[in-house]
């Protein structure tokens, strides 16, 4: 059996696919940088604004889940008006709420709608970077141009971690978010042209929401739940069996740096491959899966390489998937990749709050291993996507 053939893109030219990594990534990460900063600056914002901890997983929950809601119109604008349009849209719509949050947010509440206002701008930068990169890049090096797009992610947070002790901790955390907006505007020239004019009269033939598609959200959905409950809880975990918040904090920075690399790296391998990237993302969050089952177990040797796992082979595969969908939707990469980035960020809401209470109620090896399962379950869902691919 094999995969469907692949249809033809709409005609384009490469002229300048460097540029064109560059001007994604730059959108991606100004689009997506409000969110990272509010949990990097969390203690400031905190202490000012009087919210806890759960009060800052119930803000990020709600940025993720306007994000799931966002994701298939945004994907829609890009199909119509094309990326160009729609990135600059994107941040000049994330400098404003940046901007918003740095001199209005003088409450919780405020902070959480401002907070919600710039999910748009998330999502506006990540369907028109994806279709930026699929019409501008040559098909050898897409692999690689979206897994250093997704690194965007973790940049972001390295980004917002920088931003702690660099201002808000010398001039206050306003400013980081004032800095932030500057920041934002200034990605705007990177943002390269549309080269591909013919590329309008097939946006809207292909892109919609198939059993595929929806088999390949629902994983993405259940991957995403766990890697964000990874992300979020492993530091208060680490320190619950014993470690210091000192080495704790170094393992978050361990699994950052890592699934910066995996994604990466498995975009560069993706290019040396025929096809399979779907069984690979499978297989990828089996590791994934094992790599959380450790963390229930005691003892640092296991905390290690069960986040080195999970971060770096259990959350480095969003590049891959976005790249096998375009490849299998090169007609409207937007609407095809807003279906399953619907389930990345309907996971990145549900996860923390549903793992959360798990971890509160029973603890955190139940929590971990609940994770583990779920992970599993995602990669039988990815299986069932490729399955409903094959003719």
């Amino acid at each position: 059996m094999a995969e469907l053939p692949l249809t033809s893109p709409p005609p384009a030219t490469f002229a300048h696919p460097t540029r064109t990594v560059l001007g994604a990534t730059a959108t991606t990460v100004a689009c997506v940088l409000p969110v990272f900063l509010v949990g990097g600056l969390a203690v400031q914002l905190g202490d000012e604004l009087r919210f806890s901890p759960a009060g800052l997983g119930l803000a990020v929950a709600v940025y993720f889940g306007v994000s799931a809601l966002a994701s298939i119109p945004s994907g829609a604008l890009v199909e119509r008006y094309g990326p160009v349009v729609v990135a600059r849209a994107g941040i000049l719509l994330a400098a404003v709420t940046t901007l918003a949050i740095a001199t209005l947010a003088r409450s919780y509440a405020s902070l959480v709608g401002l907070l919600a206002i710039s999910a748009g701008a998330n999502t506006l930068g990540q369907f028109a970077s994806n279709t930026a990169l699929a019409r501008g890049v040559p098909p050898g090096r897409q692999g690689l141009s979206f897994g250093i797009k997704q690194s965007a992610i973790p940049t972001a947070t390295l980004l917002a971690g920088a931003a702690v002790p660099a201002v808000a901790l010398t001039i206050g955390w306003r400013w980081a978010f004032v800095i932030a907006a500057g920041l934002a505007l200034a990605t705007l020239p990177l943002v390269p042209g549309d080269r591909t004019p013919a590329a309008r009269a097939t946006r809207q033939r292909g892109g919609r929401p198939t059993g595929a598609l929806v088999a390949l959200g629902a994983a993405a959905t259940l991957a995403a739940a766990s890697a964000n409950a990874l992300g979020a809880f492993v530091v208060d975990s680490a320190v619950a069996r014993g470690l210091s918040p000192g080495l704790a904090g170094l393992m978050l920075t361990l699994g950052g740096a890592l699934c910066l690399l995996g994604r990466v790296g498995t975009g560069w391998w993706a290019d040396r491959r025929g096809g399979g990237h779907v069984a690979v993302i499978a297989g990828m969050l089996v590791v994934g899966a094992g790599g959380l089952a450790l963390l229930t177990l005691g003892g640092t040797v296991p905390l290690i390489v069960g986040v080195a796992l999970g971060f770096g082979i259990g959350w480095a595969w969003p590049g891959l998937l976005n790249f096998a969908v375009v490849r299998l939707h090169p007609q409207a990469p937007a609407a095809a990749t807003s279906i399953t980035q619907t389930g990345v960020y309907a996971g990145g809401c549900l996860g923390p709050l549903g793992l959360g209470a798990t971890a509160g109620h029973f603890g955190y090896p139940t929590m971990w291993l609940a994770a583990a399962v779920a992970m599993l379950i995602a990669a039988t869902f990815m299986l069932l996507g490729r399955r409903l691919l094959r003719v």
